[in-house]
């Protein structure tokens, strides 16, 4: 379905107006001569850099706690609904001509929707960007010392992680986060991508690497495990598990499948833009990231079966250390991780700046505050958190299941012009009661277990 209509006018008069992030929403004059867009391979490269993120490292331990099937089956519920809820918001944007998140919440809950949708999205992706900036913190100086010398005192100034997270930060997040057009981020996606590929080569291959039964007397991150050499039970891989750890799960993987927030402003960037276009384009980047989380996965999980950390390379520290393909990918996914980060601040920063000055025109000064002080609170969050696994949990089972499901069904219900016993209609209904059991069920494990462990 192509946008066509007046309304299809305004979305495409809107999006040539939209070299600053805050664009005036809906304009009814003449459609006005477009620059050339974003191309189709650099969309799907960028939507697919937010989607493969730092879930990639969590899944395996989803896998652990839910088992293959019961995990498979899970993450063919939520990629599904994630792209079913990608058709709800280009449906709208197509028939308001409305392309900002933000004002679809205006247009379904008045302004307290706008200030909701808009506070959600800077908690979601100031979240988002505080895992990949924790994972960094705890892994960088780790790679590096294992290139430089393995016998290190730790005393380093390289292996002190606040610091270079820091400095990488300043160096390379926020440089490229100054861009005011997420379109010029496709070069950067690309390569990230990639990286991400590689990563996923290197744990299939590290699967035989590893022999099962894993030796005795192993300690890890997670304490001292004691593991029998005599046995083959711990290397019988589990179909189905049901335990107080599996409340993790869907909120690990609603985290993985959130790119929401990047949907309407790379369709707005987008060369000729069409929700048939921007729907194949969020479909390919879904099915291709579906099939990368599932063998990343399912080869993470069959290497360390139970004991498979919650942020998978820290496993392969403590079996192969020092192993060459280990340290490069460690280098690899980092990097891809840093490349991400300017991604998931475009869309945090624009719902700031509409929040603070609604429509009016662009102004560097704001945007260049804004991304500071952005930046500053994921710096802050990454070097006081304790464990990427609590974000995971909690961000997951609230803002990311309510950008997920429950927004675009709300905002269908309200908005739309279907009768209500129509498909679409039925479909949204069924997304906002699926968030909200999955974000209070999830949410309600996680803070048992947090008590119980206190």
């Amino acid at each position: 379905m192509s946008i066509s209509g007046t309304r299809g006018r305004d979305l495409y008069s809107e999006c040539a107006a939209g070299d600053t992030e805050t664009a005036p929403l809906l304009t009814n004059g003449p459609v006005q001569t477009r620059a050339k867009g974003t191309s189709f391979a650099s969309s799907v490269f960028n939507l697919m850099n937010v989607i493969t993120g730092s879930g990639t490292l969590g899944l395996a331990y989803a896998m652990a706690n839910t088992g293959i099937i019961g995990f498979s089956i899970l993450l063919v519920i939520v990629s599904t609904l994630a792209a079913y809820s990608i058709h709800l918001l280009l449906k709208l944007c197509d028939q308001t001509g409305i392309n900002s998140y933000e004002d679809l919440g205006r247009r379904a809950l008045k302004k307290p929707g706008k200030v909701l949708v808009g506070i959600t999205i800077i908690i979601q992706n100031i979240g988002a960007m505080s895992c990949y900036m924790f994972i960094l913190k705890s892994e960088l100086p780790a790679a590096i010392n294992s290139f430089l010398k393995p016998d290190s005192t730790g005393h380093d100034w390289y292996e002190d992680g606040r610091l270079l997270l820091i400095l990488v930060a300043v160096c390379v997040v926020l440089p490229l986060s100054l861009f005011p057009k997420i379109g010029f981020l496709g070069y950067t996606s690309s390569l990230a991508c990639f990286l991400m590929l590689y990563f996923g080569v290197v744990v299939v291959v590290k699967k035989w690497s590893i022999p099962c039964p894993l030796p005795h007397n192993v300690t890890t991150h997670s304490g001292t495990l004691q593991v029998s050499n005599s046995s083959d039970s711990e290397c019988t891989p589990k179909l189905f598990v049901i335990s107080s750890k599996s409340g993790f799960a869907i909120p690990t993987m609603a985290f993985s499948f959130l790119c929401h927030t990047a949907i309407l402003p790379i369709y707005c960037e987008l060369d000729r833009p069409t929700k048939s276009r921007m729907q194949n384009i969020a479909n390919i980047s879904i099915g291709i990231s579906f099939l990368f989380y599932l063998i990343l996965a399912l080869f993470g999980y069959l290497t360390f079966y139970a004991y498979v950390e919650s942020e998978l390379l820290l496993g392969y520290d403590e079996f192969i250390p020092r192993d060459i393909m280990v340290m490069t990918v460690r280098l690899a996914i980092l990097f891809a991780f840093l490349l991400a980060v300017p991604i998931i601040l475009f869309p945090a920063r624009k719902a700031a700046v509409l929040l603070l000055r609604g429509e009016r025109p662009f102004s560097w000064l704001i945007h260049v505050i804004v991304t500071l002080t952005i930046l500053g609170v994921v710096l802050m969050m990454a070097i006081f958190v304790p464990d990427i696994k609590n974000v995971f949990g909690v961000v997951g089972s609230t803002t990311s299941s309510c950008l997920l499901f429950v927004f675009p069904g709300i905002f269908y219900l309200k908005i739309s012009s279907q009768p209500i016993r129509s498909f679409d209609s039925f479909g949204a209904a069924f997304l906002v009661v699926f968030g909200l059991i999955m974000g209070i069920t999830s949410l309600s494990v996680i803070v048992i277990i947090w008590v119980q462990s206190s």
